[in-house]
């Protein structure tokens, strides 16, 4: 054991105050008493209340016993670590600023912090969770990150908020009630997997980067669950999207990625005030915009207002292998040139294909075309959907029907598949009728 002066020039040397006023307060010990246990580089802080802005700048493995609180009092950051190798691990977060110019946070990781290990934490404020700015070789594991419900969404931080950050592992994380739950901005060769986000505005947030994975995470109640933009050569791959609004998986200038095995079910609209980047009246299972030469395969898009919209040029896309089933409309499509969506001979289902397969190899007969003139009508024209049940719109889907020549450019799938290829990917309480 060290004595009392070692422990408390080990402590300064590793936890250091910020701002010019600021003191520690343990309770119900003082700082001079506190039994600090030391093996190595590990420091185990023992239950108490501990305020203040902390620093740490030298490598140091850091464990909270249980009960151990660490709070700013509702000002600045409350853990700003500088030294590389560092590792927070069982510790209490709680109040630090609500600053968002100032980029308060509860955990905020200086660019020379290398190496940094954050596991186990349990963060709630009201701004930032975890903020990583221009380090490497990250990892975020096990924490559970809770915001300030008491500020409009818009006004919170996000939950695990990534700059410049390449090489992380965010793994296993647990965030709600923040604006964002996981964001990245020009970070690059990250791994996220495994986290569960839920009452949101965006689950999973890309701005400008590249090669990153999205493996296995679950949003719930957000307004966008996976928010992809402006990014390229993502990998997306097992994650699930339940009952968020306005979009499931939305891809903004998105390219070179692949969307493969998830599960999106019940994107419904989104209510009046609701801040999504881009607008749309239809809750989204799937939203392409400008994005090109990706692969979109194995997925399952379930009850939603809206299966799949493309616009503003999404073409050169692979979609291939994927179910689409009772959605209020399987497809939207605005563009002026015919997209296949079939893959060497093998094409999507559709729960509202009506064709047959007569020499039984698991193909339907006969193409798939989910939208007509009178969709293109419609979208042109809202307020044409009051006579969606009128004579005059059924003579012009038959006339569509009996005189193929008028027919417009659109979606066609030439080979729509029979059984569905996803079953693997519905829970047995998620089953669709």
């Amino acid at each position: 054991m060290f004595t009392h002066q070692a422990r408390r020039r080990r402590l300064a040397a590793t936890m250091l105050l910020c701002g010019l006023s600021a003191t520690i307060h343990a309770s119900p010990q003082t700082i001079d008493s506190l039994p600090l246990r030391a093996d190595g580089n590990t420091m185990i802080l023992p239950a108490g209340d501990y305020s203040g802005q902390f620093l740490l700048d030298e490598p140091v493995h850091l464990r909270c016993e249980p009960g151990a609180v660490l709070d700013s009092a509702g000002k600045g950051s409350l853990l700003t670590i500088r030294a590389a190798d560092v590792t927070i691990e069982g510790c209490t977060l709680r109040n630090w600023g609500a600053n968002l110019t100032d980029m308060n946070a509860g955990i905020f990781v200086e660019p020379s912090a290398t190496g940094v290990t954050l596991r186990n934490n349990d963060l709630s404020g009201p701004s930032f969770g975890i903020w990583s700015d221009g380090t490497r070789h990250l990892t975020v594991e096990g924490n559970q990150v809770e915001g300030d419900r008491n500020y409009r969404s818009q006004d919170r931080g996000n939950g695990i908020h990534l700059i410049n950050t390449n090489e992380a592992r965010v793994v296993d994380n647990q965030v709600r009630h923040v604006r964002d739950g996981i964001y990245l901005g020009n970070s690059n060769n990250n791994l996220i997997e495994g986290n569960l986000m839920e009452d949101l505005r965006f689950g999973i947030h890309y701005m400008f980067s590249q090669s990153n994975r999205v493996i296995g995470n679950t949003t719930r109640r957000t307004r966008t669950g996976y928010a992809l933009m402006q990014s390229r050569m993502l990998t997306v791959e097992n994650n699930r999207s339940e009952d968020d609004r306005n979009y499931g998986i939305l891809m903004n200038f998105i390219t070179y990625s692949t969307i493969t095995n998830n599960f999106v079910s019940n994107v419904q609209r989104g209510q009046t005030g609701d801040d999504s980047m881009i607008k749309g009246g239809e809750g989204k299972a799937l939203f392409i915009y400008n994005s090109l030469f990706n692969t979109i395969e194995h997925n399952h898009f379930e009850r939603s207002n809206l299966g799949i919209h493309l616009t503003a040029g999404s073409e050169n896309n692979k979609i291939s292998h994927n179910a689409f089933v009772g959605n209020e409309q399987q497809v939207k499509y605005v563009a002026t040139r015919t997209q296949e969506w079939s893959v060497d001979g093998r094409g999507n289902f559709w729960s509202d294909y009506l064709g047959w397969d007569r020499n039984d190899d698991g193909l339907g007969d006969v193409p798939y075309e989910p939208n007509d003139n009178v969709d293109r009508l419609l979208w042109m024209y809202p307020q044409v959907r009051l006579l969606m049940n009128s004579p005059a719109i059924q003579v012009l889907r038959w006339v569509q029907r009996a005189f193929p020549v008028m027919k417009m450019q659109g979606v066609q799938d030439s080979h729509p598949l029979m059984q569905l290829p996803t079953t693997h990917l519905i829970q047995p309480t998620q089953e669709a009728n």
